[in-house]
C-alpha cells in the first residue's frame, strides 16, 4: 500500500592529524577540553585556517563516486544554537560544495544491483560533545572543529535493507580510500536518516522525519523499521497530518522507538552566508591531478578477484567488503597459497575462530601463517583435518606453521613403503574381509581405508592410501 522514501546524510570524520581550521590534534579519547585552542573555542579575534588535507581527501572521495569536484568552493556560516560549538554557528559549505553529484552502486544477494544517487559531499566542522550527569551537563570541546565530510544522498532508497547496503558500501569506499577510519563506535561514521512514506504509484514527496546521529548498522535498521511503521499506522488511522510533521527525532535504543526532539529547520532558517574569514577554496591543477589517483576500490577489486583468481562472485564480495580482509586475502596469495582454498580457510575457518571483537587486523594468525598453512594442505604435508588442529594451536601460540606441525606430530606420511607396510599388516589381519571384498562387497574398501588411517594415527596421505589399497586388493 505504501512506498518508503529514504535519504541519508552521512558524516564521515576525515582522518587528518589536526582539526579542519586549527592545529589542535584530533585524538579520540583524550581528557576533556585538552585538545582546544582559541579557534575551536570561538574566542574573539581568532581566525580559522583551512587544513589542506581535508580538501585532498574530499577530491579522492569525489573521484571514487564519479562526482563533479568543483575547482572552486565556498565556506559558509550556518547560524544555529549549538551548546557544544562556542561560536554559535558552524562553518560548513552550502551554495558550492566541494563535491557534487556522483553515485554509489549497491549489490543484492541475487546478483542484481541498484544505483543510489549522491546529491553532494561538503566539508564542515564537527561540534563538541555534551556529557550528561543527572541534572548537570558538561561540555567537552575536544571534538569541536574535527573535519567532517557530509555525504548527502538522493532519496533513492526504498527500504531499511537498501539503506544498510548503501551505508556499508559507502563505509567500504572511505576505508579503501583511507580518508576516514570510519569507526562507528567512536562516531567517526554516523548518519541522519530522512524518512517519509507515500501511497504506491505516487511521485509526490510527503512530510519527512529526520532521525539524528545513528552510528550502528543494527540500530539504523531498527530505527528505520520503527519509523516506517509509525508513519504507516498514522496514515491508516487518519492521524498522519497531526503526527507526522517535519521534525528531528532521536532513536531510543533501549525501547526501540523514535522520539520527537525538535522541529526541523529549513535551510533559510540557518541564515547561511559566506564566511568572511575564509577565502574561497581554489584547487590548483597539480593538486587535482595528484588526488584523483585513487587506489583500487571494492567493486574493482571484487571483479579482479573473480577474473584473476577464479573465485565465486559471492566469495569475492565477502572478502572485499572490508579492506583489511581484502589485503589479508591478497597477502595469502603472495605467500603462494591456492586462491580457492584460501577463501575457505579465511572466511570459514579463521573467521569462525574470532571472538571478542577480533578482526583481520588483530588476528593472532596473520596472512603469512594462514597462507603457509594452506600451502601445506595443498602440497600434502598435512591433511585438511590436521590443519584445523594446527590452526587451533596457532590461535593460542605464536609459533610457525611448520614448527606446529612437527610439535603436534601431524605431518602426513606419503612414503609408499611406510603406507604399504601398514596396509599389508591390515590385510593379513583381515583375510576374511579381503575375500568378501574380492567377491563383490565393494563397500568394504572403506573399512580398509579407515583401518589404515587409524594405524597411521591420521597421518597417512589419504590419496596415497586409496591408491595403494587398490593395488594390493586388486
Amino acid at each position: 500500500m505504501f512506498e518508503v522514501v529514504i535519504g541519508l546524510e552521512v558524516h564521515a570524520q576525515l582522518n587528518t592529524k589536526t582539526k579542519i581550521f586549527c592545529s589542535c590534534p584530533t585524538s579520540f579519547g583524550d581528557a576533556p577540553n585538552t585538545n582546544v585552542c582559541t579557534v575551536c573555542l570561538g574566542l574573539p579575534g581568532a581566525l580559522p585556517v583551512l587544513n589542506i588535507e581535508t580538501v585532498k581527501k574530499s577530491i579522492a572521495f569525489g573521484t571514487a563516486i564519479g562526482a563533479t569536484v568543483h575547482k572552486k568552493s565556498i565556506f559558509n556560516r550556518k547560524n544555529y544554537f549549538y551548546p557544544d560549538l562556542p561560536k554559535g554557528y558552524q562553518i560548513s559549505q552550502f551554495e558550492i560544495p566541494i563535491v557534487e553529484g556522483g553515485e554509489v552502486i549497491i549489490d543484492f544477494e541475487d546478483g542484481t544491483q541498484k544505483t543510489i544517487g549522491v546529491t553532494r559531499a561538503h566539508l564542515e566542522e564537527d561540534a563538541g560533545k555534551n556529557n550528561h550527569h543527572g541534572s548537570v551537563s558538561h561540555v567537552d570541546l575536544n571534538r569541536a572543529g574535527t573535519p567532517l565530510l557530509e555525504i548527502v544522498s538522493e532519496p533513492d532508497m526504498r527500504s531499511a535493507d537498501e539503506a544498510i547496503r548503501y551505508l556499508k558500501k559507502l563505509h567500504s569506499i572511505v576505508r579503501y580510500l583511507d580518508i576516514s577510519d570510519a569507526n562507528m563506535q567512536e562516531g567517526s561514521f554516523r548518519c541522519d536518516v530522512n524518512i517519509s512514506i507515500r501511497p504506491k504509484g505516487e511521485d509526490k514527496l510527503y512530510t519527512r522525519a529526520e532521525i539524528k546521529n545513528l552510528n550502528s548498522f543494527k540500530f539504523i535498521q531498527k530505527a528505520i523499521e520503527y519509523e516506517v511503521q509509525r508513519q504507516c499506522e498514522a496514515w491508516e488511522d487518519g492521524r498522519y497530518d497531526e503526527e507526522v510533521v517535519q521534525e528531528t527525532r532521536l532513536f531510543d535504543v533501549d525501547k526501540g522507538v523514535t522520539k520527537s526532539m525538535r522541529g526541523k529547520e529549513d535551510s533559510a532558517e540557518y541564515r547561511y552566508f559566506p564566511d568572511p574569514d575564509l577565502l574561497p577554496v581554489v584547487i590548483p591543477d597539480e593538486m587535482m591531478e595528484e588526488c584523483i589517483k585513487i587506489p583500487e576500490l571494492p567493486d574493482e577489486k571484487k571483479n579482479r578477484f573473480v577474473n584473476e583468481y577464479g573465485i565465486k562472485e559471492y566469495d569475492a564480495t565477502v572478502i572485499t567488503g572490508l579492506v583489511e580482509m581484502a589485503h589479508f586475502f591478497e597477502n595469502m596469495i603472495k605467500e603462494g597459497a591456492d586462491a580457492k582454498m584460501s577463501v575457505t580457510w579465511l572466511t570459514v575457518e579463521l573467521l569462525g575462530r574470532f571472538s571478542g571483537g577480533m578482526s583481520a587486523v588483530t588476528s593472532p594468525v596473520n596472512a603469512q601463517k594462514l597462507g603457509t598453512l594452506v600451502k601445506r594442505i595443498k602440497d600434502g604435508t598435512i591433511s585438511g583435518k590436521a590443519a584445523k588442529e594446527v590452526l587451533d594451536f596457532l590461535m593460542e601460540n605464536d609459533v610457525s606453521v611448520d614448527a606446529t606441525i612437527e610439535k603436534l606430530g601431524l605431518k602426513q606420511v606419503s612414503d609408499d613403503g611406510a603406507i604399504l607396510e601398514m596396509i599389508d599388516a591390515i590385510i593379513a589381519a583381515n583375510t576374511d574381509k579381503v575375500e568378501q571384498y574380492k567377491s563383490g562387497k565393494d563397500k568394504l574398501f572403506g573399512f580398509f581405508v579407515g583401518q589404515t588411517m587409524k594405524a597411521s594415527k591420521g597421518t597417512a596421505n589419504p590419496g596415497k592410501v586409496n591408491e595403494l589399497l587398490k593395488q594390493r586388493l586388486g
